[in-house]
């Protein structure tokens, strides 16, 4: 049995009428995203990252964390939500309103992971942050037994301090304790948002190369630049690194070749030594558990040219393709409209939104694309900003 960690003091509740005031996004507790069910009963974050998607939900201004609920009823949510599955959906928590480990936040991380881990539960439970981890917070950690839990700590060397007012020394030093201190949990290296002329240099790849060795794994990825966040940085006079914003995250494929090539250099006799490299969170968070993509990358092979051969194995005898009549009767039941597809790549279908289709992609292993939002050839999943588009198969 997992550790009780009960808040020396709990957060102060929203009233309703406070609740009400919300952004009706951020009143709703739970959200599916890619890498999983997200829970966020808990806002209000002082870090003031100048990208953070709460700009999206109208409470950046929000710097003091507070409850919507209690951790009991947030996690009965949780495992009642109709697209929840357990042992096998991921979750997320506190991804999108503040930083789980937060002092005054971090007790009540403590709580929701205990909560899932007695109830026997081993889904996949990602927690992501930018803030000091403990030794003593360690301990904590590992004493969750059968969660397959996942520290993502996020690392940009941003040094603008308007941009990046965290000083990126907190989530260094916070990486190297959780991967010595690691028994039964994992850590990752969440090395974002990668924007060129801010942290693309030799000096910043070197040192992600240098922190990815205190890593299980090490995932890379871009900006989101939402208009919410460019209306952001024009309002602050800080400089816009792309003219257009883009619903998919922004990671040009200049930056993603310099990367890729300080990498391939390091497999050559005498080149740098580096931790595994990932463009994707679930491929990242698989590996540092020994298993295969929850998410069905393998169908997009040119995501795989970087994945150790053993990796690639074990998503290859994992990796099947569902049959169409089973897939043709969960998504017609989830709303689907049009034809439903599945070819050699994903999945297929038109009138779903992102989490009945996720939900399709978490239960068959198996990609699940919108027809009507394309993923291009070698820029999957990306934003089209910085790329022209490669030979090669495209899935809607």
């Amino acid at each position: 049995m997992s550790a009780p960690v009960k808040p020396r003091r709990l957060l102060p509740l929203l009233t309703t009428d406070q609740i009400s005031a919300l952004n009706p996004d951020l009143a709703d507790v739970i959200e599916y995203r890619k890498s999983g069910l997200s829970l966020n009963h808990i806002v209000g974050c002082p870090l003031e990252c100048g990208y953070c998607v709460r700009h999206l939900f109208d409470n950046f201004e929000m710097k003091t964390p507070r409850r919507l609920m209690s951790d009991e009823a947030a996690v009965t949510q949780l495992i009642s939500h109709p697209y929840f599955r357990p042992h096998r959906t991921p979750i997320q928590l506190f991804n999108r309103a503040t930083d789980p480990m937060l002092p005054v936040v971090k007790p009540h991380t403590f709580e929701v992971l205990r909560l899932l881990d007695e109830q026997g539960l081993t889904n996949h439970v990602l927690v992501i942050t930018r803030w000091r981890v403990s030794a003593q917070d360690c301990a904590v950690l590992n004493s969750y037994k059968n969660l397959r839990l996942t520290i993502l700590v996020t690392h940009s060397a941003i040094d603008h301090p308007q941009i990046e007012p965290v000083n990126s020394t907190y989530a260094a030093d916070s990486l190297r304790t959780l991967f010595e201190h690691a028994e039964n949990y994992r850590t990752i290296l969440y090395w974002r948002p990668i924007v060129p002329g801010l942290n693309d240099s030799d000096e910043h790849i070197e040192r992600a190369r240098d922190l990815s060795l205190c890593a299980h794994a090490t995932v890379f990825t871009g900006l989101f630049f939402r208009d919410e966040i460019k209306a952001y940085y024009d309002s602050h006079g800080l400089p816009t690194p792309y003219e257009d914003t883009a619903r998919r995250k922004i990671m040009p494929e200049q930056a993603e070749q310099q990367i890729l090539d300080a990498f391939t250099r390091a497999k050559q006799p005498g080149g740098a030594e580096w931790g595994t490299l990932f463009r994707k969170t679930s491929c990242a968070v698989a590996y540092a558990h020994g298993e295969a993509d929850y998410n069905g990358h393998y169908g997009v092979r040119e995501l795989c040219d970087i994945c150790p051969p053993e990796q690639i194995a074990l998503c290859t005898k994992a990796w099947i393709k569902p049959d169409s009549d089973d897939v043709v009767r969960e998504a017609r039941a989830l709303g689907a409209i049009g034809d439903i597809e599945v070819n050699d790549r994903a999945i297929v279908v038109e009138g779903l939104d992102e989490p009945p289709r996720y939900y399709l992609q978490h239960g068959f292993g198996y990609q699940c694309h919108d027809r009507a939002k394309p993923h291009h050839y070698r820029q999957h999943g990306r934003a089209p900003i910085g790329w022209k588009a490669g030979d090669g198969p495209n899935t809607p």
